[in-house]
């Protein structure tokens, strides 16, 4: 069934042992970012297939209260949730999914992406891609534990000369231990988002594994994508991140570009989320976090951005941002989250 993506792409929608995700538009998994109370203002606007969690640390989530956890509970008009898990080792893996099934979760995405140095310490995110064998056992026991879609999230490697034959090994491990499709971030380690994904490298990849490429990093929406078909040809689903946290309609405006979006609203709604889920200290600390992407839209952004950094607390900071859209402040036609 067509779903609504750019005709170009005549993108289909995604079944994975059964779960049909369609369209095939995916959250990406931020840290600090993706929690439940954003997961529930991008569902006021639709639009995506699934959302992604932040990254959770496996073995925190035995300690978590699925009713109150802003990481982990979920809301049913949020639709397919997906759970990124941060696995360092196979310890209490089976009781880990065991307990994370009372949720059900419409997928489970292994990171084995996240190059943060923290993560990389703990031979966790990418440097678990580096290690093929360890890799393997820990998939092995999810895939084992969990019947539902199970994905991993992916980087190209290191940059090194054989990166090409290192990349394709690791895509044949996973494809021989019942991963069902991988999140293609077309970086290397080292890189970061210091560069521009290698968008042109999925058709290569994806004519050497049979299992589906999502496509990540970069992709800031409808329009990105129509202006390059070449490169987005052999993927089945898309997955937009920095832009999405910027811009919560994102997803609602691919599939109706003529979606109207109160900003005030957006922000009051946002606000009451947040203080819904957390207390106000750890409330003040996402509205921070996510007040420079919202930034974005704006030509004079970095006022708004300063106005809510020097907030003393939570009262002020959510009233200063909407003083700043009283003024009716001049919106950008497109943004640059460039840095963020």
């Amino acid at each position: 069934m067509e779903n609504d993506v750019p005709d170009s792409l005549q993108l289909k929608s995604l079944v994975l042992r059964g779960t049909r995700f369609d369209p095939p538009l995916f959250l990406a998994p931020m840290a600090n970012l993706t929690h439940s109370a954003l997961r529930r203002l991008l569902a006021d606007f639709g639009g995506y297939g699934a959302l992604f969690t932040e990254m959770l640390s496996a073995k925190m989530i035995l300690h978590e209260n699925f009713t109150h956890s802003p990481w982990l509970k979920r809301r049913p008009h949020e639709g397919k949730v997906v759970y990124q898990l941060l696995v360092t080792d196979a310890d209490k893996l089976p009781e880990i999914i065991a307990h994370l099934s009372g949720l059900q979760p419409d997928g489970l995405d292994l990171n084995c992406a996240c190059s943060a140095p923290t993560i990389m310490q703990q031979h966790g995110g990418a440097a678990l891609f580096e290690e093929p064998s360890r890799m393997a056992g820990i998939v092995r026991i999810m895939r084992r534990c969990y019947a539902g879609p199970l994905t991993v999230k992916i980087r190209l490697g290191r940059q090194r000369d054989d990166w090409r034959s290192r990349l394709m090994e690791r895509i044949h491990i996973l494809e021989s231990e019942g991963v069902d499709a991988l999140i293609l971030h077309p970086r290397f380690l080292e890189e970061k988002l210091r560069r521009l994904a290698r968008h042109d490298l999925y058709g290569e990849i994806a004519a050497c594994t049979r299992l589906p490429l999502i496509a990540n990093g970069d992709i800031s929406g409808a329009e990105y994508v129509r202006m390059r078909p070449a490169q987005f040809d052999s993927v089945s689903g898309l997955m937009m991140g920095r832009h999405a946290i910027a811009q919560p309609w994102l997803f609602g405006q691919w599939r109706n570009p003529s979606l109207s979006v109160d900003l005030g609203e957006v922000v009051r709604r946002f606000c009451g989320y947040l203080a819904d889920d957390f207390n106000p200290d750890k409330a003040m600390r996402r509205l921070k976090i996510w007040t420079p992407y919202f930034a974005c839209n704006f030509v004079y952004g970095h006022t708004l951005f300063k106005a809510v950094q020097g907030a003393p607390d939570w009262e002020r900071a959510v009233t200063r941002i909407l003083e700043f859209l009283d003024t009716g402040p001049e919106r950008r036609t497109s943004i640059s989250v460039d840095g963020l």
